[in-house]
């Protein structure tokens, strides 16, 4: 008996010890680091108490410049990102037949899943200031060429286009599965009572996604906030200082990246660190607060 009792514990054993050495472990520990001023190598750590977290939050302008172009592109893409794809998502239920909507919807997907290398390199070849195909199309208009990736505004909108541009086809398929379960008999009956499509869109569909709504901005505000591989790589092969020129686009894991992994303070970037997953608890639970308010509202009417 007390084999049997044991036998399930046991072969739990390897996850649990794998998530403590992988998940649990490096969580402490760069904790703990983040009261040091420590450069990752030297064997001591010296312990500075809470002047890791004052130094962000008081003296380290990039910091607070960071934490901007982050809540600056967070709030440009994330509203891109749901209205395309909502609509690309109800333009191929409504649309388009169903003989070639799975070939539309794997095209519209296609940029979520592929690698942030060959976005970024094509999006340099597009935006290139002399030979690019955007700048090209300007031309045929009588319009000057832009510098898209030399100047703090132009390059600003690149990775806004970028981000939206990879990541709407995840949205589009959240609602296609969302639109999936609305049931048809509510159309069919707006419909009889004179109802168009925008009627119905309105009155139907946006009520009936709300909880699409609210996983689709959380979910999508959570990874805007930890972009770091898209402007990274977009500047990394051109004269260009970390972050795009101007560092307009210096976000706040990029900063995190050059102060450990660049400046070798390790310490400093785990403050760092935790002061982004602050930010984002504050954000989602006040996203999810906003939600839930809605949803009560809605019940109680």
């Amino acid at each position: 008996m007390r084999k049997r009792k044991l036998a399930p514990y046991l072969m739990l054993l390897p996850y649990f010890a794998a998530f403590f050495a992988f998940h649990v472990f490096p969580i402490l520990f760069s904790f703990a680091i983040s009261f040091t001023n420590w450069n990752g190598i030297s064997a001591e750590k010296e312990f500075i108490g809470i002047a890791n977290y004052a130094r962000a939050l008081t003296k380290d302008s990039f910091f607070f410049l960071s934490l901007k172009n982050t809540l600056i592109l967070t709030a440009l893409i994330i509203p891109g990102q749901v209205l395309i794809g909502l609509l690309m998502a109800c333009l191929l239920k409504d649309f388009i037949g169903s003989r070639w909507r799975g070939a539309l919807q794997l095209v519209n997907f296609l940029p979520y899943i592929t690698t942030s290398v060959a976005l970024a390199i094509i999006f340099q070849l597009m935006f290139d200031w002399k030979n690019g195909i955007v700048n090209g199309i300007l031309g045929l208009f009588g319009q000057e060429a832009i510098y898209w990736l030399g100047k703090p505004l132009p390059t600003r909108a690149v990775v806004v286009i970028m981000e939206i541009w990879k990541n709407y086809g995840y949205a589009m398929i959240m609602y296609m599965a969302g639109l999936s379960t609305i049931p048809e008999e509510l159309y069919e009956a707006a419909k009889i009572d004179g109802a168009g499509w925008s009627k119905c869109f309105r009155y139907i569909t946006i009520p009936m996604l709300r909880p699409i709504f609210a996983f689709t901005i959380t979910t999508g505000m959570i990874g805007v906030l930890n972009l770091f591989d898209g402007p990274q790589l977009l500047f990394s092969s051109i004269n260009q200082p970390l972050g795009g020129p101007g560092r307009s686009v210096l976000t706040i894991m990029i900063r995190f990246y050059e102060a450990s992994f660049l400046n070798f303070e390790f310490g400093y970037g785990a403050s760092i660190a935790y002061l982004f997953f602050l930010l984002v608890t504050v954000l989602s639970g006040l996203l999810v607060r906003l939600f839930q308010d809605k949803e009560e509202r809605r019940g109680r009417g």
